[in-house]
């Protein structure tokens, strides 16, 4: 393996760092995964073990593209947070055992390139608007509805992080007062209403009240195999709590993108994870809802579904290091 050769467009690595894998890759300017790597991320064993895994995974990703480190403009990482970007440190991930961990200094350390931070989220959202479905936006929200909630604002290609880092907790916002309880500890989080976590725990609820009878076939009454995917069976097959349970989740998640919008004033919104693999099931009504709640010049901005899957962390983080941003630009 070489450097890249005189001429050839930029590379930078980018490393998705999850609770349970971490995934990299060499990305070019263009957006192209040059090679990839994966590693699991084992976070019990420490978060210098869990460095040495990211730092394994992008060599492999560098073997599979043919590249030494030195062909890189820079790393970029995505990872669970708060983080703080303009020191490069992990604040606390409750799901990686990680407290004030300076990861960009430890993983710069072992490539010996520029190292950059961010929230995955915003991260995320980064790569879904310089390659995805957010190209040619100018004030982007980007909305994963998956295990939780978050979300990523870019505003005129800069990640928007907030006066503590924090922006983006969309999932956080109470929606209903006295609702379910959420992880966090307040009740009535969108996250707890609104995720595959909280439509999955509801409709199981349902179930086991025998509300749920086309569900509960298909799960075999086994309420450990009900999840998000199987309550989108349900819908469709017209069973009738697990299309209340829909309802809801979509309901809330339309009010809270109202919000947003009303007040980013954003001109797109993408929206990805698991749960929006539902397409239309999950599209429809919260374009409807959103339609109904927000003001005039908010009722054409585009709800779109994401383009770049679980490839928009590598992507984004990548984008850190192709072009880095520079406090107060």
């Amino acid at each position: 393996m070489a450097p890249a050769p005189d001429g050839a467009s930029a590379l930078a690595l980018g490393i998705d760092l999850g609770g349970t894998k971490i995934a990299a890759g060499v990305v070019d300017a263009s957006g192209r995964i040059l090679g990839r790597g994966h590693r699991l991320t084992q976070p019990q064993e420490g978060w210098e073990a869990v460095v040495d895994r990211m730092v394994a995974a992008g060599e492999e990703a560098l073997a599979q593209a043919g590249v030494t480190a030195e062909a890189l403009a820079g790393v970029g990482i995505g990872s669970p947070g708060p983080v703080n970007p303009e020191t490069g440190v992990v604040v606390e991930a409750a799901n990686l055992f990680f407290k004030n961990v300076p990861l960009a200094e430890a993983v710069a350390a072992r490539f010996d390139r520029p190292t950059y931070l961010d929230h995955d989220a915003r991260v995320a959202a980064l790569g879904e608007y310089r390659f995805g479905a957010g190209q040619g936006a100018t004030h982007l929200v980007f909305v994963t509805v998956s295990t939780g909630i978050g979300a990523g604002i870019i505003v005129k290609g800069r990640p928007h992080q907030g006066a503590h880092f924090a922006a983006g907790e969309l999932g956080h916002t109470v929606v209903m007062p006295n609702g379910p309880r959420c992880t966090c500890g307040l009740n009535g989080c969108l996250e707890a209403v609104a995720s595959g976590t909280a439509i999955a725990k509801l409709a199981r609820e349902a179930m086991a009240r025998g509300e749920a009878p086309i569900l509960a076939q298909l799960a075999g009454h086994d309420p450990e195999r009900v999840d998000a995917r199987l309550v989108a069976e349900g819908v469709r097959r017209g069973d009738p709590a697990c299309r209340q349970v829909l309802d809801q989740a979509t309901f809330y998640l339309g009010l809270a993108l109202a919000g947003v919008i009303n007040l980013i004033d954003c001109d797109r919104i993408v929206l990805g994870g698991g749960v929006a693999k539902m397409g239309e099931l999950l599209f429809e009504p919260v374009r409807r809802t959103v339609a109904a709640s927000v003001v005039a010049t908010g009722r054409q901005v585009p709800i779109v579904p994401a383009a770049l899957g679980s490839d928009a962390g590598i992507l984004g983080a990548a984008s850190l290091a192709l072009a880095p941003l520079t406090p107060g630009s």
